[in-house]
């Protein structure tokens, strides 16, 4: 209160030492008095008040827009390019409204399909180009950006105005805003041809990479991660951290843009592609069939599951399959396939779809389709059909195939049990597996296990076949070559149990058989069901065999056989298409299945549980072969 009172006061006789102090008014008559002042110097006044003398109001100030102008009003009601272009005989025009004439040309051509090399070839036309080169000094940055990137979508070939224009928004790249930022690498990259374009780009980039943060917008982030993300590794880590600040916002157009970018450059970014998928099943809008063909790609491609947006994914594309073309269908399938994901309602849509569109379809789309359907060991319900028409088709397109291809295909038959002689003849023969075994590259790794199981499947599935196969030489060599593989946390436990079972001698862990298949343990049981030493019997289906003894009568031999999550196709217990091969052959081969998938076998804490377990497994086989 004190304070506020001697401000107060103080403003009041400073008020009264700057007013002149004049006589009453009947006084004035008499005679005037001359003003009476008292040094400011006697007055005393507290800091507080003088601080407060300081204090002043910043006076607002308001920016005015320019005029709008007659040439502006012309550009936004002309019908065509005929009135755009006359418009700089009608009237004087500067630098910046030749860049908007420039930009207004450039959109109707694009609209309307015109040619370019006839617009600038114009009389028109080029003196507007020449306004520009002019006055291009005084041309706005919004307008910089946008009438370079008209004159890249007219063709404007590498000349002076062109390198002029490139050059003027180098110099002003740090004038820009971000919003401008975002719009010139929009367009820039993929018109950046020459060594001056590329140099553009490259500083363009620079720039974003320090003013990162003022991103705003999800749209923003979108463009950069598709447009300039690869370029720069430290800028995508940047943009992935805003994308993950903006999922819950992203339009699914933008959400389609940000996993495609992800997916061009292998980045699995798990938290992201968690965001994203959440968001995308929460928000509950449709999605379209691009936009779920892209999504499905993505996440095949950077081998991300997530169950309940491949659920919705597959309700959301089930009712808009009668719409979608064969190369959506085959599209949509191999994604699913890669994915391991089986939803029956949608993939027997797509088997009717196929069925009713057969002469649509291409070879390529057909083997395909096959392709996935043998990853997925997916058994159509109008199979006789579907794989009639695959039979009809493939045969003569074969030889086109290149021989890689031709293995994926007939290895996918052998897993849906359609594999038919001619195909296996084709595969088997000389030329095609030297070729394809003489590749030690580690892609070719898979090819050649493929085509060991190929030859695997010709003996015990197809009892007709009768030839050629692999020699064995050359095949024991090569199923030596695939086992270095490292033992699973399943596979390891196994063993150690199978040790406290069957004792040291009486079992196999980690066996190749010379068809290619690996048995992750082999115990031999005689009639009372007791484990029998291996080393002294003879073993066919090893690559080299020590024993010389033939099995006892009435003696059986069992093939543990581990699954892991990985086995299955998503969330369900359907062995994907190589295991039930495998597992088919090997049952083929005399051995009894003892399966030990992980649901059942991480349940089991203790040592005790786990032998409890494999002995059961054991004598439930037995009985099962028995009761055959």
């Amino acid at each position: 209160m004190a304070s506020q009172l001697v401000h107060r006061c103080s403003r009041l006789l400073r008020a009264s030492l700057q007013v002149p102090v004049t006589a009453p008014a009947g006084a004035l008559a008499s005679r005037p008095i001359p003003p009476k002042t008292v040094p400011r110097s006697t007055v005393h006044t507290s800091s507080f008040c003088r601080q407060a003398d300081t204090f002043q109001v910043k006076e607002q100030v308001y920016t005015k827009l320019p005029d709008r102008t007659e040439v502006e009003g012309l550009i936004e009601t002309a019908s065509g390019l005929e009135d755009l272009l006359q418009i700089c005989r009608a009237q004087v025009v500067t630098g910046n409204q030749a860049a908007l004439i420039v930009i207004a040309i450039s959109r109707n051509a694009t609209e309307t399909k015109l040619e370019a090399g006839s617009i600038l070839q114009d009389d028109r036309c080029q003196q507007l180009l020449q306004t520009i080169e002019k006055q291009i000094s005084h041309i706005w940055n919004g307008n910089l950006v946008n009438l370079l990137k008209s004159l890249y979508l007219l063709g404007l070939e590498n000349g002076k105005l062109l390198r002029s224009v490139e050059n003027e928004v180098r110099w002003r790249l740090r004038r820009l805003t971000f919003k401008q930022l975002v719009g010139l690498a929009d367009f820039s990259v993929a018109f950046a041809h020459t060594q001056e374009q590329k140099s553009l780009v490259s500083d363009l980039v620079k720039h974003l990479e320090l003013r990162w943060t003022e991103i705003e917008d999800p749209k923003s982030v979108a463009i950069l991660m598709t447009k300039v993300g690869y370029i720069s590794h430290t800028l995508m880590e940047k943009l992935e951290d805003k994308a993950l600040e903006y999922a819950e916002h992203f339009t699914p157009e933008e959400t389609r843009k940000v996993l495609l970018a992800l997916a061009a450059q292998k980045r699995r970014s798990v938290s992201l592609l968690r965001a994203l998928s959440y968001h995308l099943v929460q928000r509950h809008f449709g999605l379209s069939t691009g936009v779920l063909l892209d999504v499905a790609f993505a996440f095949g491609k950077l081998n991300f599951h997530q169950a309940q947006v491949l659920q919705k994914m597959a309700s959301d594309m089930l009712p808009k399959v009668p719409e979608m073309t064969p190369s959506d269908v085959t599209r949509c399938v191999k994604s699913m396939a890669y994915l391991k994901w089986l939803s029956l309602p949608l993939f027997e849509a797509f088997t009717e779809y196929t069925l009713d569109n057969a002469e649509k379809f291409t070879a390529l789309q057909i083997c395909n389709l096959v392709l996935a359907f043998g990853r997925l060991n997916y058994q159509p319900s109008k199979g006789d059909q579907f794989f009639d028409m695959v039979h009809k088709k493939l045969p003569a397109e074969m030889d086109a195939l290149e021989p890689q291809f031709q293995v994926d295909v007939v290895w996918s038959l052998c897993v849906l049990q359609q594999a038919k002689d001619s195909y296996l003849q084709r595969v088997l023969q000389p030329d095609i597996y030297m070729q394809i075994l003489g590749d030690q590259s580690a892609k070719a790794r898979n090819y050649r296990l493929k085509l060991v199981c190929i030859n695997s499947s010709a003996r015990f599935d197809c009892a007709e076949y009768q030839g050629p196969y692999i020699p064995s030489d050359i095949l024991h060599k090569e199923v030596l070559l695939h086992g270095d593989r490292k033992p699973t946390p399943l596979q390891t436990g196994l063993a150690e149990a199978l040790k406290a079972v069957a004792g040291e001698s009486c079992f196999r862990h980690g066996v190749i058989t010379v068809d290619g298949w690996q048995i992750d343990g082999e115990v031999v049981l005689d009639t009372e069901n007791k484990p029998l030493p291996l080393n002294d019997l003879v073993a066919p289906h090893l690559p080299t065999s020590a024993g010389t003894e033939p099995l006892p009568p009435g003696a059986k031999r069992l093939a543990f056989l581990c699954w892991d999550f990985s086995s299955f196709s998503g969330k369900s217990k359907d062995l994907l298409g190589r295991y039930a091969l495998s597992r088919r052959n090997l049952q083929v081969a005399g051995f009894l299945i003892v399966d030990v998938p992980y649901y059942e076998w991480f349940d089991l804490k203790s040592e005790w549980q786990k032998v409890a377990y494999l002995k059961d497994k054991m004598g439930k086989a037995v009985a099962e072969d028995m009761a055959k």
